[in-house]
């Protein structure tokens, strides 16, 4: 499942938290727990390091070890049960001078289900299982194509990434002279086929080498046409079960695989961009029928947050970290729903135009 924009903010602000924290000696304690793994059991392999750690020399960084293990292992017994996903906790002496003590500890649950058990004691929290999972690996192909074009690209989170363009060289409608119309037609149709099949190769090369983070293939084009390319042989078995659905489209290029986008909000009802997509179309149709209930702009919007009217709290992902987050913890306040909204759409370019911050309001604000 690909992370939200909220996940990937969540992960971003725990990781900044930590990512430059150092210890003097190899005293932060980082523990992964796997999704289904047994927490009891790891609190008992805790246990067992804590006694472990009275033959560390060093009285100090004995001392730390000892306390950050203590201060974990209380902190597991307060969690009912490993989480869905697993659960990541890190835990240590981050005072900036040797000697004095300020422990902290973090934990969360992964935006995706871990698959690693660790205890480490370092100079440096673990952090690289969290930043992987950063990274977007699922992806969805999208084919748009006539009797005359195709463009090939991947859907990555919320990226549309041109990959392939192809040309057909069927003749133009009126045949060249001394040909029989029978014969113009077989060469037509020739071109056809040969246009489909290149069509075929282009998605088994650029597709299927993704194995299983391909999560689907989207076609789109005149319906006539689509459906002349799928009820033919040119596609193998692999490409076949990959493809989720079809949509009728005006155009191919760059314009065909917005408008492929744009239509597939049915199949692609799971992804983020239709998500955000969705809850922006909502705004903006609240902007045209009563202007009173949504605000814009980083003042208005706090304005409307200090009267607890901001019912969803609207933010552009190309904010500031530092101001995403405090406007999140205002608006976790009061009780509003926070949607961290990209610019990978072109509903997300206009919110970052208007200021790059929006709500929708409970209630109408003069």
């Amino acid at each position: 499942m690909a992370l939200t924009a909220k996940d990937k903010l969540h992960l971003r602000k725990l990781l900044k938290q930590i990512r430059d924290l150092r210890a003097p000696h190899t005293e932060f304690v980082t523990v992964y727990v796997p999704a289904g793994y047994d927490l009891v059991k790891i609190q008992q392999h805790l246990a067992d390091e804590l006694g472990t750690a009275s033959n560390i020399k060093s009285a100090s960084t004995r001392k730390n070890v000892q306390n950050a293990l203590e201060k974990m292992i209380g902190h597991l017994k307060t969690i009912e049960k490993t989480p869905p996903n697993g659960l990541a906790c890190f835990c240590g002496n981050i005072a900036a001078n040797e000697g004095k003590q300020d422990f902290q500890i973090w934990s969360m649950e992964p935006p995706e289900p871990l698959n690693l058990r660790l205890y480490r004691c370092d100079k440096t929290f673990v952090i690289e299982p969290l930043e992987e999972m950063m990274i977007e690996n699922n992806v969805y192909g999208l084919v748009v194509l006539d009797r005359r074009d195709a463009n090939l690209a991947l859907l990555k989170g919320k990226t549309i990434i041109p990959v392939k363009k192809t040309h057909s060289e069927v003749p133009g409608k009126f045949k060249a002279g001394g040909q029989s119309a029978a014969r113009f037609a077989r060469q037509r149709e020739g071109a056809y086929k040969d246009h489909f099949k290149k069509i075929a190769d282009h998605m088994k090369e650029q597709f299927l080498p993704f194995g299983n983070n391909l999560k689907g293939i989207i076609i789109g084009g005149p319906g006539t046409t689509v459906n002349d390319f799928l009820n033919k042989d040119y596609i193998t078995g692999d490409l076949k079960k990959k493809i989720l659905g079809t949509k009728d489209l005006s155009y191919t290029g760059d314009f065909g695989l917005q408008e492929l986008l744009d239509k597939a909000d049915d199949i692609l009802s799971e992804e983020e961009i239709t998500q955000e997509k969705r809850i922006m179309q909502i705004f903006f149709k609240q902007m045209l029928n009563d202007m009173k209930k949504i605000a814009y702009g980083e003042q208005a919007v706090r304005k409307a947050m200090a009267m607890n009217a901001v019912d969803i709290l609207l933010v552009s992902e190309s904010m500031e970290e530092d101001k995403i987050f405090e406007l999140e913890d205002l608006a976790q306040e009061g009780g509003s729903e926070v949607r961290i909204i990209s610019v990978e759409s072109r509903e997300g370019v206009q919110l970052r135009d208007l200021g790059k911050v929006a709500a929708i309001l409970r209630f109408e604000v003069g």
